[in-house]
């Protein structure tokens, strides 16, 4: 059992540099607030298996968007700074690649699917146009050839008479709809990754099951790679194979996901989990009769305490919690947490 360098990962074997699809490395990242550079998202790294669901969990101001933004390079500039580490498609480092390379990757090779559909949406295009313009962009598909293709798509993502709905607006359609035509758009022109940030968050628990649902089904049929970016942790339990649990830009805890709900190591992810309706306590396996909840709230960037970044909302914390901030350490091969409290982590020196 390895301790890691305070702001790095580790590599999980079933999602390795051999394996991975996408893999983020060391990312940081800067905003100007006030003046000042500030970090937002600290040493972040995960890597992505091809075929794989991750799961990337955390409170709102934990990092979780602007680390799915980061991989994209759609994070503006200012009041962003450029992104630093290394985020790897196969053997490319999108953070080298020029403008017009990654205007041929975004939509094409990786492509997301944003938690707003009405805000994501251009508002005077119909949706037909909206599902064509990739593929007339990527796939260098004649007008009648994208129009033929993007009815078939908004046909597989279960839109009643797609045909005609490709001549209506976005605010004709109702939110589960809506978000349907941004599954189309992402999948036209059949992405390795697909990001999805909070894809179900504006749609009521029917949709939302309907929606889950079809990303499980059509991920199935074309073989990509997803990143899931949530604070339900059910979804996560149902959709993901491996999850990071993120907390104020950094990575806390790493682990396959069943791992992960069978033994949370990090005092965070197990106030996560016992936060969860009909939850059981970690301390003693007895079912709750009321929610669980985590006192306080994230810290904002630029003002972390010294020592755990977690300390001030830790029902366990101790002294050394409040002087060095805990490395990322590997517990298993796979599972990895930031907690000199585990029972089984190290506690991590100088040396």
């Amino acid at each position: 059992m390895t301790a890691l360098p305070s702001q790095t990962s580790p590599k999980p074997d079933d999602a390795s540099s051999t394996s991975a699809a996408l893999r983020v490395d060391n990312l940081r990242v800067q905003v100007r607030i006030d003046d000042v550079l500030t970090t937002v998202v600290d040493g972040v790294s995960f890597a992505v298996g091809h075929k794989r669901t991750l799961g990337i969990v955390g409170e709102s101001g934990c990092g979780k968007s602007v680390t799915a933004m980061s991989i994209l390079r759609l994070l503006p500039q200012p009041p962003f700074a450029a992104p630093q580490g290394q985020i790897l498609l196969g053997d490319e480092d999108l953070l080298q690649a020029s403008m017009p390379r990654m205007r041929d990757v975004r939509g094409n090779r990786v492509a997301m699917v944003f938690q707003e559909p009405m805000t994501s949406l251009n508002p005077v295009f119909t949706v037909g146009m909206q599902v064509m313009e990739g593929l007339q962009l990527h796939k260098d598909l004649s007008k009648a050839a994208a129009h033929t293709r993007a009815v078939e798509l908004l046909q597989e993502v279960g839109i009643p008479d797609a045909a005609a709905r490709m001549k209506a607006y976005p605010h004709e359609l109702s939110g589960g709809m809506r978000q349907r035509v941004m599954i189309a758009i992402a999948l036209a022109c059949d992405p390795d990754v697909l990001i999805a940030d909070e894809p179900t968050t504006a749609l009521d628990v029917t949709i939302q099951a309907q929606i889950m649902d079809l990303l499980d089904r059509l991920q199935d049929k074309s073989g990509m790679s997803m990143v899931l970016i949530t604070h339900d942790l059910g979804l996560v339990a149902e959709s993901c194979d491996d999850v990071i649990v993120m907390y104020a830009g950094t990575v806390v805890e790493q682990a396959p996901v069943d791992d992960l709900f069978e033994r949370p190591q990090h005092p965070y992810t197990q106030g996560l989990l016992q936060a969860l309706p009909g939850a059981a306590s970690v301390d003693d396996g007895q079912r709750q009769t009321r929610l669980s909840t985590i006192e306080g709230t994230v810290p904002p960037p630029g003002q972390l305490p010294a020592g755990c970044r977690f300390q001030d909302r830790c029902p366990h914390v101790r002294d050394d919690c409040r002087q060095d901030e805990p490395a990322l350490v590997s517990l298993t091969a796979s599972h990895a947490v930031r907690c000199v409290l585990s029972s089984t982590t190290p506690e991590v020196s100088d040396g």
